[in-house]
């Protein structure tokens, strides 16, 4: 917290020091200077890292053992921690993630019943007459964590050169006392010794555990293992805010250092590891077959079977009881994750690309369940991930790219990505997915290998701004997703966001994750949308497309904050966005123009002889009087007509009658009039256009471009963009003069056409106001439940079913 505490009390400062103070006028454009942090030698003004950047660097070797009939990993690792900051460290901190789990972590003791933005299994509280509700999910985890230990179990701390350090837990932290100062410049090293036991993901909804298949052939089923935030890692420590150790819970995810990684996991010798980095042993763990297939896949135009699916079922029959060790290298990645399981499937295909990494393989492992889902989308997936990615950052910088199939529905880590969908078994032995699951593979793996760009390698801190990496990679995965198939609804336009932005559960989306009420729309959507409103509506795509690279050039392999994206996107594209960052990032304002009134005017010409008889024409185009019309109707004489001697000369002049006297005034006007004024005034009046005042109130709050559809009684239609400038100095209603030719008669007006910017009424968007459409219902009303009303006297009649006889049922039978 302490960043954002320091940019609230910058905001409150200004806020303080500039004061409106008379009316009730807001500044919707005030700099946005006022409120970011004060550019530095680390962080320049443009966006840039600053002459004098720097970050930590940390170095893992890790010898793991994955034990899969105690579901348990122990491990040792060798840190070696680089001290690159220009400050003296004494201690350092390190993440626990597992002892999440525990059940006196503050994980579960600040879980509230029924709250809002809870992470896992469903409850609701009581309300009237309904019970609260305590899902079965929510069950199986409190009896999970109840059964098993879980944490870790930290055996050995110590230094280089195997004396013991001083250690204290605190939470999911753990602070290591080093033995001597560690200096600028300088690297220690800390050995750790530990275990944990592997939590079942399905129980307690985390971002990575084992998966249990009982029905598989072998005997005590088979199991998917995905290991991450598995071994103790360096928390950040960082020019903006020193030790990035906030308590884990559960969303905000992390910020970590970049290193290089050895790291060795032995597991069941039947096994298939899918991990971060490059295999360093293929001989040792593979069979020369698969080593032929996986140099194949290298150049083939299609993925190729490393692990085919006959090879993968016959693998998930037996077991075994002994051993392999896969040995991967990992350089300059920020994090280490892997998956192992005999039901493993591998296909992999080679992606070429501009250099300095010319080579990557896409490599995909997936159970039976995955089915030609998998088969299918996997792979494909990745590659056209990287393509797109590739095109509005940089190119993919490591050797693989990989999608897992296991229980979490979808997590992200360097190189490798979980992804949850499958298909459904069928009883005729086939397996099928639904359009929702073909959306959901094809959309979580764009989504989780577009995570490899943000944030591991746009290193942003996801604890304090969830949004620079799940709102950015969400915009990009959107582009994505469209150049996939528009016709699949990904869930990022302007219109997918409305509903969020009008409710009363909206937060800024400058919120820290753990404080955001509803995180999908507040963390993925809303700044997705506003980042896609930015490049097809404010900026364009040409300038928006050039800044969003600087950014991802400038900060690839180190950690931006959101003043150094908000800084580079302005810079680089030439444009004042400051109103824009405020609006949809630091408020909970939305869009809702409305168009309130439009007057169709004339230009006076001064000439009576003229200006006199459109007056009379109006005064005729009124509607008659309905007393009149009867009295006509009714065959009424007027009593002038019936007495035609008491008529006079008014009978035949009216109001509108020019005199001489309208005349020479005229004249006179015109010889008054400088040379110019009066060329200027006779051009207008000979044009005779077209003058309509339009009135717009800025109900939502949020300034925008008011983007008009103007229709004409010809049946042309032109688009009219008014930049958001307009509501500058008065940011609650405005009005807009627009001149049209003679013959261009404007007939109607419609606000934002396209649903472009995300405005949350489209009912108020047109003029004339339109009818509007939707549907009705007809419904048969159900019977009551209560149990009151049913009918026992019949009911205990009915016999008990047993096993066998539930098993005899016929289909079609409901009793």
């Amino acid at each position: 917290m302490p960043v954002l505490t320091m940019m609230s009390a910058s905001s409150a400062f200004a806020d303080g020091a500039i004061k409106q103070t008379k009316g009730d006028f807001e500044d919707k454009f005030r700099q946005l200077e006022e409120v970011l942090p004060t550019p530095n030698v680390y962080r320049n003004a443009a966006g840039e890292p600053g002459h004098q950047y720097w970050q930590q660097k940390v170095d893992y070797d890790i010898d793991a053992t994955l034990d899969e009939e105690k579901r348990r990993i122990d491990a040792s690792e060798e840190i070696v921690y680089h001290n690159n900051s220009p400050d003296t460290l004494k201690y350092l901190w390190i993440q626990l993630d597992q002892n999440k789990f525990r059940d006196d972590s503050m994980s579960a003791l600040t879980t509230t019943f029924g709250g809002i933005g809870n992470r896992g299994p469903a409850t609701s509280a009581a309300s009237g007459d309904s019970p609260a509700k305590l899902s079965l999910g929510a069950l199986r985890r409190q009896q999970f964590v109840d059964d098993n230990e879980l944490g870790y179990q930290i055996k050995k701390v110590a230094d280089g050169r195997g004396k013991a350090l001083h250690y204290v837990i605190v939470g999911t932290l753990m602070r290591v006392d080093l033995a001597e100062p560690l200096k600028p410049g300088k690297k220690t090293e800390v050995n750790i010794d530990f275990g944990y036991n592997i939590v079942e993901e399905d129980a307690v909804s985390a971002r990575s555990g084992y998966e249990h298949f009982p029905d598989d052939e072998r005997e005590g089923g088979n199991d998917i293992f995905l290991l991450a935030q598995w071994f103790p890692r360096l928390a950040a420590y960082t020019d903006y805010e020193a030790w990035t150790n906030k308590e884990f819970i559960g969303r905000g995810e992390f910020t970590l250092e970049f290193g290089d990684y050895d790291v060795s996991m032995t597991v069941p010798a039947d096994h298939i590891v899918s991990s971060t980095g490059v295999l360093q042993n293929p001989k040792d763990v593979l069979t020369s077959e698969q080593r032929k297939r996986l140099e194949q896949a290298e150049t083939a135009d299609r993925p190729v079977f490393i692990v085919t699916p006959e090879e993968a079922l016959e693998n998930e029959k037996e077991g075994t009881s002994k051993t392999k060790t896969w040995h991967f290298k990992a350089d300059n990645v920020r994090d280490f994750a892997w998956a192992s399981s005999r039901k493993f499937m591998w296909d992999a295909k080679g992606v070429k690309q501009g250099g300095p990494q010319e080579h990557v393989m896409a490599m995909s492992f997936w159970p039976k369940e995955g089915g030609d889902l998998w088969k299918k989308y996997s792979t494909e997936s990745i590659v056209h991930t990287l393509e797109v990615y590739n095109r509005f950052t940089f190119n993919y910088p490591y050797p693989t790219a990989q999608s897992v199939n296991g229980p979490v529905g979808g997590m992200e880590y360097p190189m490798i990505t979980f992804n949850g969908p499958r298909t459904e078994l069928q009883d005729d032995g086939s397996r099928t997915y639904s359009l929702a699951e073909k959306r959901f593979l094809i959309g979580v793996v764009i989504h989780e290998v577009g995570h490899t760009y943000f944030p591991m390698i746009v290193n942003s801190d996801e604890r304090q701004w969830t949004w620079m990496d799940e709102g950015l990679n969400s915009f990009l995965d959107g582009v994505a997703g469209r150049e996939w198939d528009p016709d699949i609804p990904w869930g990022v336009e302007p219109r997918d966001v409305t509903g969020y932005m009008k409710s009363q559960t909206q937060v800024p989306i400058m919120t820290q994750s753990d404080s955001v009420l509803r995180l999908g729309p507040n963390a993925y959507t809303k700044p997705a949308v506003a980042l896609n409103i930015l490049r097809e509506t404010i900026l364009g795509r040409e300038l928006f497309d050039f800044a969003f690279k600087e950014y991802a050039r400038r900060w690839m392999f180190k950690r931006p904050t959101p003043s150094d994206f908000f800084r580079t996107m302005e810079e680089a594209s030439g444009v004042d966005l400051d109103w824009f960052w405020r609006g949809w990032f630091y408020t909970t304002d939305h869009v809702d123009i409305s168009i309130d009134k439009v007057y169709k005017l004339r230009l006076d010409t001064e000439d009576p002889d003229i200006d006199y008889a459109r007056e009379r024409q109006i005064e005729k185009d009124k509607p008659m009087s309905l007393t009149v019309e009867r009295n006509a109707a009714e065959g009424r004489k007027l009593w002038v007509d019936r007495f035609t001697d008491i008529t006079d000369f008014y009978d035949e002049n009216d109001q509108f009658t020019v005199t001489n006297k309208e005349r020479n005034k005229y004249q006179s006007w015109l010889k008054k009039l400088k040379p110019w004024e009066r060329t200027a005034f006779e051009r207008a009046v000979k044009e005779d256009k077209n003058y309509y005042v339009m009135e717009f109130s800025n109900v939502g709050g949020l300034v925008m471009p008011i983007i008009l559809e103007l229709t004409f009684a010809d049946g042309s239609k032109e688009m009219m963009r008014i930049p958001a400038e307009i509501w500058r100095r008065t940011p609650k209603a405005v009005s807009k003069l627009i001149v049209t030719d003679k013959d261009k008669e404007l007939v109607s007006v419609t606000v934002d056409p396209r649903w472009e910017t995300a405005d949350v009424d489209v009912e108020n968007n047109h003029y004339p106001r339109q009818i509007i459409p939707s549907r009705i219902e007809a419904y048969k009303s159900k019977p009551s439940s209560a149990k009151v009303r049913r009918d026992i006297m019949q009911d205990i009649k009915t016999e008990l079913k047993t096993d066998d006889k539930e098993g005899e049922k016929k289909e079609g039978d409901d009793n």
